[in-house]
């Protein structure tokens, strides 16, 4: 049934709802984590009447972690973190069917994703959810007066992690931060099995092109860069790596990886995956080492991965070849460069993002950061802080638990024996 909607969203269409609705409830099947702590939440209402914006992309998933937020109580408002990440019909539903302010639309410009970054300010919010700290940025940039009614902020976003160590060394952090993506619980499943995944999910279905026997180049072996590379291998892919840090790259070299520099890799690739967090780790010099048909694409947050500024004065104009297709051709060398979802994370814009089973974990981490933030208000230092170890155990037991599955408890010895000094071989 409809909620009266009296308050302001910005969505495509609201009469998209139901095809939304029904999809937010299939997610939710393969996300028992959540709602368990939904349930816990609705009880106890450990968010009553705080005001919370959330920054994120607008899935299924998403909305399930903003019913959660809700159901604790919590004054929820969502926009999009990225301008080719919303899913219309979920946007719809949210604002149809449970009354979330909604200001998110697919394919929306840079103008008014920056305007709705300011609308969700103007919600004078105390707690902020980031995906990749754009709004925490423009808050501390733009609305100073606004930050002593901050409690807190979550960040799930390698990209958001580094922009928040950033602002923590140069003193302007002036709240705690939650590092959501540093809990073991997400980034060791979220980036390497749901980035993993969902890029290549992307990839096909952006282009239906058959990855066995292509020469994939995956930049960067961080745990997204690991789940890319090992999903690729396993269709059949032959992957090169490019890295600059020494111990990640022989990491790649270990795991049965070509490890080389992009200058040696860029005439070799026929498939080209960004997942840095990093800008311009595919420059002009790259694009034009590039062989005929190269596909390049970026899983990273930002689509600044990809000097597109450079390939567009290097090429003739674009031509849109399919959806998310666009094909460049250089003027140098007459060769065609396709890139995916114009740069942006491309397990969104062509596709649906990560499973929902892994993001179930995730966004687990998600809802209880907000609670540990508001259970701590006034007690946490400004910094970027990590989820007690305790929290991500008990969320990894959660998920066991709902998959069916158990393990192994330490005996009454074995707790003595690790606890002992005295006790040698």
């Amino acid at each position: 049934m409809a909620v009266s909607r009296s308050f302001d969203y910005d969505i495509k269409n609201v009469e998209l709802a139901d095809d939304g609705k029904q999809r937010i409830e299939w997610a939710e099947r393969e996300m028992p984590v959540l709602r368990l702590i939904r349930e816990r939440f609705a009880k106890e209402k450990p968010l009553k009447g705080v005001r919370l914006i959330a920054c994120a992309h607008v899935t299924t998933e998403t909305a399930n972690l903003v019913r959660a937020l809700q159901a604790g109580g919590a004054d929820a408002l969502l926009i999009a973190s990225n301008p080719l990440s919303t899913q219309d019909d979920v946007a719809a539903s949210l604002v149809n069917d449970w009354g979330v302010p909604v200001f998110a639309i697919k394919g929306e410009t840079t103008e008014t994703y920056n305007r709705h970054v300011r609308t969700a300010l103007d919600f004078n919010p105390e707690i902020i959810i980031d995906d990749g700290s754009d709004v925490v940025a423009t808050l501390i940039k733009e609305r100073g007066q606004q930050v002593r009614e901050i409690i807190g902020t979550t960040e799930e976003t390698t990209t958001g992690i580094v922009r928040l160590r950033s602002m923590e060394a140069a003193g302007v952090l002036a709240f705690p931060a939650m590092a959501v993506n540093n809990a073991q619980t997400k980034h060791f499943f979220d980036n390497r099995y749901g980035t993993g995944q969902s890029t290549l999910d992307g990839i096909i279905r952006a282009t239906n092109i058959l990855l066995a026997g292509r020469t994939m180049v995956v930049i960067g072996y961080g745990w997204c860069g690991k789940g890319v590379a090992l999903r690729s291998r396993g269709m059949g892919a032959n992957v090169i790596i490019a890295e600059i840090d020494p111990i990640k790259a022989i990491e790649a070299v270990m795991d049965g990886f070509r490890v080389m520099p992009i200058m040696e890799a860029a005439p070799l690739g026929d498939i080209f995956v960004t997942v840095t967090g990093n800008r311009h780790v595919i420059d002009g010099q790259h694009f034009d080492l590039m062989k005929d048909g190269a596909i390049v694409c970026n899983s990273g947050h930002f689509d600044l991965e990809l000097n597109l500024v450079a390939l567009k004065e290097m090429s003739s104009a674009p031509t849109v070849l399919r959806p998310f297709v666009e094909e460049y051709v250089l003027k140098r060398t007459g060769h065609r460069v396709m890139v995916l979802g114009e740069g942006r994370l491309i397990n969104l814009a062509a596709a649906e993002g990560h499973p929902a089973s892994v993001m179930d974990m995730s966004f687990a981490n998600q809802a209880l950061s907000v609670e540990y933030l508001i259970r701590k208000k006034g007690e946490l230092k400004p910094g970027v802080h990590l989820l007690p170890q305790e929290v991500d155990t008990e969320i990894a037991s959660l998920k066991l638990r709902a998959l069916g599955i158990s393990i192994d408890k330490m005996t009454a010895e074995q707790l003595e024996y690790l606890s002992s000094w005295e006790m040698g071989t």
